[in-house]
């Protein structure tokens, strides 16, 4: 690809990552205005996010193997589509009253963001390979700037008492604009694995990379302590999209819009986080960032759950979103650096991630309901806290090259402190 075309993927993936930030964060802005519209209590509407759940986990299951089948383009445009239509979908049941409705919305939209972000994901560690440049966590920032966008337009539309299906309309028509406009700069076969010919070893005709590596891929220990990695930060991340603002509401007694306001507030410090991790990443490597921001989180959330002071509770959010912001784009840059088959290794990680981020938020829901959202939050205090443990997992500069590894590729150009390109990334 020329340097120009280079560039317009890179920014359609940006737009393409924009986009579900927006529709998620308007959701989840609207969530005490649906759940009081529909009468429901916190395990009921854990029951609703349920439907987010099965929906992501079908589209988790499916996008590594879609990916290697038929490329990130098609898988993105699917994704992208399931979102649209799971939008639309929520404010139908919003309008009607129907719980049953919005949970079907809600597991469209899982299903879009599940299998999509995954195929965005792989396709953003190819453009990283190509450009020797950190993409992932600039990616994810402008995830992030979606929600404070999403989120300042949701907190406007609560405190103006516009009506949820006007507003779930209005974020559909907007995402099929973005997509129309970004899906042709995504070209055509990134993440295809090579087809299995006949069995035999040696150079000589055999399985293909993803049928070679594939197994190998879940025995490697240093990969699935990243995925833990992934899977503690995107937990934390997961848990404010989706409780965030009810926990305000209810654990510290905000009303509906200063809620959404400490939302907001969390997804900018979460975008501020993103966009200067380069910064951060070309100065101290991966192990330390990582370390880092799980310091951060843990101490965001131990003072969002014991402080009583509604004040110091509302500030300590934007630690817990700094903390958030870059374990999840850091591991998958280490899990694509961390050996062989880089379709299989980072999709593996993403699946780890996302399962956290929309699978484990609900769960929280049925703690919340025993025993108050406050407390349901130790949970993810627990495993933000264990990553501090795991951070040197994401240096991956001791892997070992291997057959595959020996592949013809760019040779990685060294920064000033003398540190490779790809360890930047």
């Amino acid at each position: 690809m020329t340097d120009r075309a280079v560039g317009r993927r890179r920014r359609a993936l940006f737009l393409l990552f924009f986009l579900p930030g927006i529709a998620l964060s308007s959701w989840v802005t609207r969530t005490p205005d649906v759940r009081d519209q529909l009468g429901l209590s916190t395990g009921q509407m854990g029951l609703i996010l349920f439907g987010l759940s099965v929906g992501s986990m079908i589209g988790i299951l499916c996008s590594g193997r879609f990916v290697s089948r038929f490329g990130t383009r098609p898988v993105i445009a699917l994704g992208t589509l399931l979102i649209i239509a799971g939008t639309v979908v929520i404010g139908a049941g919003s309008a009607v009253r129907s719980a049953p409705l919005v949970a079907a919305g809600l597991s469209l939209f899982g299903a879009g963001m599940g299998g999509g972000e995954v195929a965005i994901n792989v396709d953003g560690a190819d453009v990283e390979r190509i450009t020797g440049t950190v993409v992932l966590p600039t990616l994810h920032g402008c995830f992030s700037l979606g929600t404070v966008i999403g989120g300042s337009a949701g907190m406007a539309a609560t405190a103006a008492a516009i009506p949820v299906p006007w507003h779930m309309a209005v974020v559909a028509l907007v995402a099929t604009g973005i997509l129309v406009h970004v899906l042709r700069a995504v070209p055509a076969g990134t993440g295809i694995s090579a087809a299995p010919s006949t069995p035999g070893p040696g150079p000589g005709p055999g399985p293909g990379p993803a049928q070679r590596s594939g197994p190998q891929v879940w025995k490697d220990r240093k990969l699935l302590l990243i995925g833990a990695i992934v899977l503690a930060m995107a937990l934390a991340e997961g848990a404010a999209n989706d409780w965030l603002p009810l926990l305000m509401v209810d654990g510290h007694g905000l009303d509906a819009a200063m809620g959404s306001l400490v939302f907001v507030g969390f997804a900018a410090a979460m975008t501020l986080g993103r966009f200067s991790g380069g910064f951060f990443l070309s100065r101290f490597g991966r192990p330390a960032v990582v370390r880092a921001s799980a310091v951060s989180g843990a101490v965001g959330l131990l003072l969002v759950i014991f402080s009583d002071n509604a004040a110091v509770a509302a500030t300590a959010v934007l630690f817990w979103g700094l903390g958030a912001s870059l374990g999840f784009p850091v591991a998958l840059s280490a899990a694509g650096d961390s050996g062989p088959d880089q379709t299989a290794r980072v999709s593996l990680v993403a699946i780890i991630g996302y399962v956290a981020f929309l699978v484990g938020p609900p769960a929280l829901g049925f703690l919340g309901d025993h025993y108050g959202l406050r407390s349901a939050m130790v949970v993810v205090l627990v495993f933000v806290a264990s990553a501090i443990l795991i951070a040197p997992a994401a240096d991956t500069r001791d892997r070992t090259p291997t057959a595959v590894d020996a592949a013809p590729r760019t040779p990685p150009s060294t920064d000033p402190a003398g540190q490779h390109q790809r360890d930047r990334s």
